[in-house]
């Protein structure tokens, strides 16, 4: 059984084949988030400040999945160009405690909308 979960405090699939996050079997399977208010407006900005959005959005869906960032056991990370590898992982380091999750980044060539970063998250629901 999945169960779909959604929050106005983050973007909205719209009318996309997707879900912001299904829960099955006790995890929590978030969609990539990239940097959009929960408005659906691509954030402009800074790449801290794309990142915090991206986190943002990420807490919200797992916060109503009843889940946090500790609950976090796997990430992934994908970026357009390896040189704002650095200043994700700060600030994704700056959301996420010990015991870390499991973690890849992987650089491809392009990302919805023209984003430079997009982030999915598996966590154990609470």
């Amino acid at each position: 059984m999945k169960t779909k979960v959604f929050t106005p405090k983050a973007p909205s699939p719209g009318s996309g084949p997707f879900s912001q996050a299904i829960i099955a079997n006790n995890f929590v399977f978030t969609q990539g988030s990239i940097y959009l208010t929960p408005e659906g407006k691509l954030l402009e900005g800074t790449i801290d400040e794309q990142i915090h959005q991206i986190m943002r959005n990420l807490q919200a869906i797992l916060e109503e999945a009843d889940a946090t960032f500790s609950d976090v056991v796997k990430t992934t990370i994908f970026v357009t160009d390896m040189t704002i590898y650095g200043k994700v992982n700060e600030i994704y380091a700056s959301y996420m405690s010990d015991p870390y999750p499991a973690r890849e980044t992987v650089c491809v060539k392009e990302l919805p909308l023209g984003a430079k970063a997009e982030i999915s998250m598996i966590a154990i629901k609470k």
